[in-house]
């Protein structure tokens, strides 16, 4: 489904400062996998989902989804079968417009309804039940301007218009790191949830190794723009945090080991 062969990228190119942030890296995704990526601080993580989004050109190197080549494809063009959720509650929401209009706008991309022919009566039903999974009162809150809502409101908000219309591939990059532990926890089981219930293909950016163990099919480790480490689930699932420590022999890196008092 998903085919990223030999990607290379590197920053400040031609310069004493040029840095590798993806070096020869392959990755294979078959439909409805979902893999969990972790790594330290530069490893290639961020740079790694922005080559397959269309933010950032390779280099080198090619991007395939359901066997076609998108490696010169626009972001614009990837978004039709590309969503993205940020680790910006920010990001990915108009802030001046409603709840409503905000999932209106993600299911209907692409065509032009006005939102009174749009905004009907089932469709706003439906949007009330799909937000009350959340258990943080969006299903309340239809009318509600997006700059109004809290960061784990928002977060949902935009984990529910990436898949309310199912993309073929949903790119997930720390999108609980900025939520409190409560609210991170809650949009992290939704996003499980939705990824399960509706088959997803999913690729999951993350510091926290306790959510690299517990969740998804796959682990992937990067380092240095490359993967140094996949596991499948029945491996990783009977791993603990310090045989993954161990495993990768990251024992010194701070950044990663965060995850571990979460």
């Amino acid at each position: 489904m998903l085919e990223v062969v030999d990607a290379r990228r590197a920053f400040n190119a031609g310069t004493v400062d040029e840095r590798p942030a993806l070096d020869g890296l392959s990755l294979t995704l078959a439909r409805g996998d979902f893999a969990v990526v972790i790594g330290s601080n530069g490893s290639g993580k961020t740079t790694l989902l922005n080559a397959i989004a269309g933010a950032v050109r390779l280099d080198a190197g090619t991007v395939r989804i359901d066997g076609v080549d998108v490696t010169r494809v626009t972001m614009e063009r990837r978004a039709s079968v590309i969503a993205r959720v940020f680790q910006d509650p920010m990001v990915g929401t108009a802030s001046a417009m409603t709840v409503e209009e905000n999932l209106v706008l993600a299911e209907l991309r692409g065509s032009r309804p006005t939102f009174r022919q749009a905004l009907t009566p089932a469709r706003r039903a439906d949007y009330r039940a799909r937000l009350a999974a959340f258990s943080l009162g969006l299903e309340m809150r239809l009318g509600a301007k997006v700059s109004q809502l809290s960061g784990g409101q928002r977060q949902a908000l935009a984990l529910l218009m990436a898949s309310l219309v199912a993309p073929k591939l949903l790119l997930l990059d720390e999108h609980t790191a900025a939520l409190d532990p409560r609210t991170a926890a809650i949009v992290l089981d939704a996003t499980v949830r939705l990824i399960s219930e509706s088959g997803l293909t999913a690729l999951m950016v993350t510091h926290n190794m306790r959510h690299a163990i517990d969740f998804g099919s796959r682990l992937v480790m990067m380092e240095r723009g490359r993967i140094k480490l996949e596991l499948p689930a029945e491996v990783k699932g009977r791993m603990s945090i310090e045989d993954l420590v161990a495993r990768f022999e990251i024992a010194d890196d701070k950044i990663l080991l965060a995850g571990h008092a979460a």
